[in-house]
Order: structure tokens, then C-alpha cells, then sequence
């Protein structure tokens, strides 16, 4: 989870989309490729990855290499680990968790460390894990999401996979206020991918060879993820605003269990709109890599209201922010409040 940053070198504005045997045919959503490799600017490189813990039977050294017998032996990996999380009272999926209470100035906390901070940075082309302070980053145009799966993907799996997308989508715009719906065609500028291991692969190397100006590290980290990594998130600006998302690529393991790709989609969608970092003090939380949460919860809810508000302007350093966001928390939980009391009257 976490995030980092990279340069693309600029080329055509034109999309210029891949034709690529490990898509899915009909979907025009490619395109998106061919927009992001004329962005000088990427804004962070993020991933959701099992944690280190000697609880679990298949630690992080265990899945360096594929398993012999191929996606079959992967996915019945992914689902084990899924089991050992859940049967240790990981992978919740409460909400509002009463034994997880949050003040404002818990909240003041949490976003200054999600939202003004990154994980990962870009060193030689490589993503390596370095915590850095950044500055607030989100979208100021609409965001026309697409989905595409490798052919591994059932099609009833991958119906499952998009209703999700679909709904998720639905929700970070009720959220945040911003312009958001599926798409299908050359508007598209947040593409989530759903594709097995050798998949991924392929399409890593693809993307290098038909844009070689495209960034070295997110080329590499999408050919070569490691088996740890469950899901990963690339979001990327234009040069001259590079505090506004122009484009989002997300890859997500076709092999996992369908509770853990759907945490994918609600951590890496959710941190895509500008909620980039994790932090070990943020509780009840997704952003948070003891994966004892699942799924978006309240308190999460009020990190993209804060992140959304319009006191609050991209660019802005934790030193600026900072006075703000007493207030801007306070509000933001009313409004999740009135919400809530709102839906369920």
C-alpha cells in the first residue's frame, strides 16, 4: 500500500491503445495506456501486501516464486491466506466498529500521515519503501473509470469484479463530490485491471515495448510484482499541474479470493484519489497494513470528505494544511453523520 514517485517522459497526446492477446477483447479502455505515456509526472506507486507475520503460514518468503503447478497453486494460496487472516480476527468487514472508537484529532492525525505523505519513491527506475513528506494531491476533473480482465477470468468472475468497480465508483463520488461513472471508451482515465500472474507479466513487458518512454519503475513493478504484493495502484499528473491526477492504472491479482480482491478495489480506488500513505495509527481503518479492516470504513469515509474539501487546495504541504484540518475533520464527521442518519431513515 503505500506509494512513491516516478517521471514518464512525454510523447504523443493522441492514445495510441494496445491490442494486446491478454485482454479482453471489445473493451476500449486500453487507451488509457496510450494517454498516460504523455505524463512527465507520476504521482505514486502503491501496494496492498500480505503482512510480515509469523502467525501465517505462507510469509512474504514463501510466494517469491510462482508455485509449480501454476494459477491453480496460487489461487488456493491466496485463499489459504485469506483463511489464516480472517480466522485471526483480520480482513473485518463492521463499518463503524464499536471497539475501534476515533476523536477529530485522531482523524487530524491520520490524514496528515495518509494524505500528505508517501511510502515509496522512485530510485533508478525502482519503487523502494521510503516514507516521505509530499504534498495534497486529488482529482479537479471527472474520472471515467474502466474495467478489463485477462482471459484466465471467468466471465462470471469478471460480471462480480465490475459490479464491484461499479459500486465502489458510485460511492468515492458521493464522497468526494467528484464527476465519476463507467466508461468504455477514449475518456477513460482510471483503468483497473484484473489479471493471473503470467498475465501480468506479459502485459508488463507489452506496456515497456510498445511505450518505451514510459516510466521504467512502473513498467518493472508491473512485469515483476512480487507474489507478496496483492494489489497495486499508479496514479499519474500532468507536468504542469502535478498536484492533479490526470490518469490511474490499477492492477489487482485475478487469483485472490473474491473478500480480498474486493478489499483491493476499495483500498486501491480509495487511495487513488489522493489518500496515497498508511499508517499504523489509523484505526478503524483500511489505511493501515495490519489488514485488520477489509474494507473502507467510517472513519475512512471522513479521510476522502477531508481530502475533497474545498478549504483545503492541491499543493498544499502538512505545514499549511495543518491549521486547517481541526475544522475541516469537525465538519467532515457531521456530514458522515447526517449521511448515515440520512440513508437510514
Amino acid at each position: 500500500m503505500g506509494e512513491g514517485s516516478a517521471g514518464i517522459a512525454s510523447g504523443s497526446r493522441k492514445p495510441a491503445c494496445i491490442r494486446s492477446p491478454y485482454l479482453r477483447a471489445g473493451v476500449r479502455a486500453a487507451c488509457l495506456l496510450g494517454c498516460v505515456s504523455f505524463l512527465d509526472a507520476c504521482t505514486f506507486g502503491g501496494s496492498r501486501n500480505l503482512p510480515s507475520d509469523p502467525s501465517l503460514t505462507a510469509a512474504p518468503e514463501d510466494l517469491a516464486e510462482p508455485p509449480e503447478q501454476g494459477t491453480d497453486a496460487l489461487s488456493a494460496l491466496y485463499a489459504d491466506v485469506e483463511g489464516q487472516l480472517t480466522s485471526t480476527g483480520r480482513m473485518r468487514r463492521d463499518v463503524a466498529p464499536i471497539d475501534a472508537p476515533y476523536s477529530v484529532d485522531d482523524l487530524v492525525r491520520n490524514f496528515e500521515r495518509i494524505a500528505l505523505y508517501d511510502e515509496y519513491v522512485d530510485v533508478d527506475g525502482r519503487f523502494l519503501q521510503s516514507e516521505t513528506p509530499a504534498y495534497l494531491r486529488r482529482w479537479e476533473q471527472p474520472v471515467r473509470v474502466a474495467v478489463m480482465t485477462g482471459p484466465s477470468v471467468l466471465p462470471e468472475e469478471a460480471a462480480r469484479d465490475r459490479a464491484n468497480v461499479a459500486a465502489f465508483t458510485n460511492r468515492l463520488s458521493r464522497l468526494t463530490g467528484v464527476d465519476m461513472a463507467l466508461a468504455n471508451g477514449p475518456d477513460v482515465n482510471f483503468l483497473v485491471l484484473f489479471m493471473n500472474n503470467s498475465e501480468q507479466q506479459a502485459f508488463g513487458r507489452e506496456v515497456a515495448a510498445r511505450f518505451p518512454s514510459f516510466s521504467p519503475a512502473v513498467t518493472s513493478a508491473i512485469a515483476e510484482t512480487q507474489l507478496d504484493t496483492f494489489c497495486t495502484a499508479y496514479a499519474f499528473s500532468n507536468p504542469d499541474q502535478p498536484a492533479l491526477y490526470a490518469a490511474v492504472l490499477i492492477l489487482i491479482r485475478a487469483e485472490h479470493p473474491p473478500l480480498t480482491k474486493l478489499s483491493c478495489v476499495h483500498e486501491e480506488m480509495a487511495q487513488a484519489m489522493g489518500l496515497p500513505n498508511d499508517s499504523p495509527d489509523a484505526r478503524p481503518s483500511l489505511f493501515n497494513d495490519s489488514l485488520e479492516f477489509a474494507l473502507l470504513t467510517e472513519h475512512d469515509e471522513i479521510l476522502l470528505r477531508m481530502l475533497y474539501d474545498p478549504r483545503l487546495e492541491p499543493g498544499m504541504t502538512a505545514e499549511e494544511a495543518r491549521p486547517l484540518l481541526p475544522a475541516v475533520a469537525q465538519d467532515a464527521m457531521q456530514e458522515e453523520r447526517a449521511a448515515q442518519t440520512a440513508g437510514s431513515s
